[in-house]
């Protein structure tokens, strides 16, 4: 555990710095096509299984949204235990390679609600994967849940849209809602991201008028290839967030 309060002061981080930025959502589907894919995490995410049980909270048969979803592999693992699973990506890439790579059957279809978009189905009939962009997606009917997994989600989208971007999420939230969410904080003004900084504040600003917002675990994950990015350090927090 590292101390958050110091990690601010000795970094200073400006949070004007990325506030302009913006990532097309063609510019997303062409790391897929040139394979600059970081993101993904090969063995899944280690905060999301050591506080899985906390997530989950000993409940069966829940709805599970991934917004942003890439080719998860926490989307199998969720199903596995007999949950349903709801994902979107603008990507078709990914949907697909998430499909092969857990070697799982499916159907896909077109969405008559939005223009473009489709529908990825596994023929368990447990993981529909929308491929669309996540602010398209309220108009698919999608139905509300009772968990979100967010860990590639609020720190891509555009800072300029994430108020946008948490008015959807808070409008799929059943009652008893849990929503898992992993933050990143470094300092913005030495990378423009994505993924960008996600004050502490912002998330209060953000959700604080509906849910509880709680830190289970700050964890150090710079890794060599951050470098690139100018920066010396890196922390991932993760938050729960429950109904007020």
């Amino acid at each position: 555990m590292s101390d958050t309060t110091s990690l601010d002061v000795k970094e200073n981080p400006d949070t004007e710095a990325q506030k302009n930025r913006v990532l097309t959502l063609e510019e997303w589907q062409d790391k897929w096509v040139t394979r600059h894919i970081a993101f993904h995490q090969e063995q899944g995410h280690k905060l999301l299984k050591k506080h899985l049980d906390t997530f989950l909270n000993g409940q069966s048969g829940l709805r599970v949204f991934f917004p942003l979803c890439g080719k998860a592999v926490e989307m199998k693992w969720f199903a596995d235990r007999g949950h349903t699973v709801v994902g979107v990506e603008i990507s078709e890439i990914g949907i697909r390679e998430f499909f092969s790579e857990q070697n799982l059957s499916y159907t896909e279809e077109p969405l008559t609600e939005i223009a473009g978009a489709k529908v990825f189905k596994s023929s368990s009939g447990n993981i529909s994967l929308y491929c669309c962009s996540v602010f398209d997606l309220p108009r698919a009917n999608i139905c509300k849940f009772d968990r979100v997994w967010d860990r590639g989600a609020l720190v891509a989208v555009n800072p300029g849209d994430r108020g946008r971007y948490a008015e959807i999420i808070l409008s799929i939230l059943r009652g008893g809602f849990h929503y898992l969410v992993a933050t990143l904080s470094y300092d913005p003004t030495k990378h423009a991201g994505p993924p960008f900084y996600v004050p502490d504040a912002e998330l209060k600003t953000l959700f604080g008028t509906k849910c509880s917002i709680r830190c289970l675990e700050e964890a150090d994950v710079f890794e060599e290839r951050h470098k690139a990015w100018g920066i010396d350090s890196i922390f991932e927090k993760l938050y729960l967030l429950t109904e007020k």
